[in-house]
């Protein structure tokens, strides 16, 4: 209701926010296999997703869709519609180099190159087309100093990152996805193969990327998810394939979940 003492700042609303990653109907299927069915998940820009549920229900399957290194997995068909930002994912037309440059990966366990520690972040920046040897250290230091390790290697660039800590490991894979300076990142249980200490380092790193990068995060640790993350999709197993079963956010989950699969594996006895 307008009254003669509201002001125009009181009239205005401001409008919803679009989200970055629309995923619609999605499926994917090894062979005959399905590994998911009918997902439909939207993420905010700057927000932390994470993706939560029992062993096999289809999560990584899900992150691997998003890059298209679905592509690279034998008999892996995937269907519906993926759009990020302005980008098509799942068209024919997609530029795949562009997508993977926008959307980096991070698996569950750490993965450096076999090379120093400054190849594994010049090699990607080479990769694709920087090539001033000036601007790529540049980046390097500012990609190792925004994952916490530039005070502890730089005096040892040259040296193999096979020699890092597993911890060490697991940041420098990070730093690696983001000196291509992507929107999007997809991280599958990034901490599960780390002691606990380590594992709290690169799970703060995680929450301090936000709101800076778009984040999706597979965990089996639900205590994590409920820490770093702003919203959490909840899957489960249904006669042999994953399903979407519960989207909120975090204190709808955990304090008020509607599907009664949700409270149970919130509260322990499923899962």
């Amino acid at each position: 209701m307008i009254t003669e003492n509201s002001s125009l700042t009181d009239l205005v609303t401001d409008p919803p926010i679009k989200p970055l990653i629309e995923i619609e109907r999605l499926s994917l299927h090894y062979g005959k296999k399905a590994a998911f069915s009918e997902v439909n998940l939207s993420i905010l820009p700057g927000e932390l997703m994470a993706l939560v549920g029992p062993s096999g229900c289809g999560k990584s399957s899900l992150l691997q869709s998003l890059n298209r290194l679905s592509d690279l997995l034998p008999n892996c068909q995937v269907q519906g519609r993926i759009r990020i930002g302005e980008a098509e994912v799942l068209s024919s037309k997609a530029n795949l180099r562009s997508l993977r440059q926008q959307v980096g990966l991070i698996f569950q366990k750490p993965n450096p190159f076999p090379f120093s520690i400054q190849k594994n972040l010049a090699l990607p920046l080479k990769e694709h087309g920087m090539k001033d040897r000036d601007a790529i250290a540049h980046r390097t230091e500012t990609v190792l100093q925004q994952v916490g390790l530039w005070s502890e290697v730089k005096d040892r660039l040259h040296t193999s990152a096979l020699a890092l800590s597993g911890g060490q490991q697991q940041r420098l894979c990070i730093a690696r996805a983001l000196v291509l300076q992507p929107q999007v990142l997809l991280l599958d249980e990034p901490c599960s193969a780390l002691d606990p200490l380590s594992s709290g380092v690169v799970e703060d790193l995680i929450a301090s990327l936000k709101p800076a990068y778009t984040l999706i995060m597979v965990t089996h640790n639900l205590a994590q998810a409920r820490r770093i993350a702003d919203r959490v999709a909840v899957f489960w197993v249904k006669e042999g394939t994953g399903h979407l079963i519960e989207t909120g956010t975090v204190q709808q989950i955990f304090q008020a979940p509607q599907h009664e699969l949700t409270r149970a594996y919130i509260s322990g006895d499923r899962g």
